[in-house]
């Protein structure tokens, strides 16, 4: 039985590259379900330039101090240990604006391998330090995927994408989204913040017992209400 899961993220979020982990990890405790997973788009700061922001300054005016910097980060690692994630914040650098990454999933999706290359980026930006606000690197990480130079920077001159992934984002915003991650399930389930396994896998659960608790509806012999004809 399909469950269908929609993961509205950024790539910008720690929580949800712990929350894709997390939900690996759910999958893997109720085998009998089947998942069919899109990764939808979302910004945390559209604000950020394209040339980025330094990391450490950025964070810091976030949230008031370097003091508390540091123990956002301190955290953040000690629940990436737990879930094979190695953040190492202090090798990073600068921040960026996740615009053009989101453009470049978009057109991955046509080819397959969206899912793969999320998973990328998560790892380029928070395992590696990658700076994806610099389009060298990034074209260096898309080569990865065989795409060549010429192709990226075509797709990221593409004014069209932007805006379909600009209504994309504003579409879950107008649904409510407004943390992230954030799981719909079915379109019809939401599930904010990167919940553990265990709740991840009980939502699911509970949606296959209501699905399979559906009546069937089979068509047979009838009578058309509107043309009166018997068949």
């Amino acid at each position: 039985m399909n469950i269908k899961i929609d993961i509205v993220s950024d790539v910008a979020c720690p929580w949800c590259y712990v929350g894709k982990n997390r939900l690996e990890k759910a999958l893997a405790m109720v085998l009998e379900i089947k998942a069919d997973i899109t990764w939808q788009p979302f910004q945390l700061d559209p604000s950020v330039p394209t040339e980025g922001r330094d990391l450490k300054g950025y964070y810091a005016a976030k949230f008031g101090s370097e003091e508390k910097v540091q123990q956002i980060f301190q955290h953040m690692e000690s629940v990436g240990d737990a879930e094979g994630i190695a953040f190492d914040f202090s090798k990073m650098e600068r921040t960026m604006n996740t615009l053009p990454l989101h453009v470049l999933m978009l057109e991955a999706e046509k080819e397959g391998f969206k899912a793969k290359l999320k998973e990328r980026f998560f790892k380029a930006y928070f395992e590696d330090a990658t700076d994806l606000s610099k389009t060298e690197n990034i074209t260096e990480l898309m080569a990865e995927f065989g795409w060549k130079g010429v192709k990226v920077e075509a797709i990221l001159a593409n004014e069209s994408l932007y805006e379909e992934v600009k209504e994309k984002i504003s579409y879950f915003q107008s649904r409510g989204v407004s943390a992230v991650p954030f799981f719909i399930f079915n379109e019809k389930y939401g599930i904010s913040g990167a919940q553990s396994p265990e709740v991840l896998a009980d939502t699911m659960r509970q949606i296959q017992q209501e699905m399979q608790a559906e009546i069937p509806i089979n068509a047979g012999e009838s009578c058309d209400v509107a043309s009166g004809e018997c068949l």
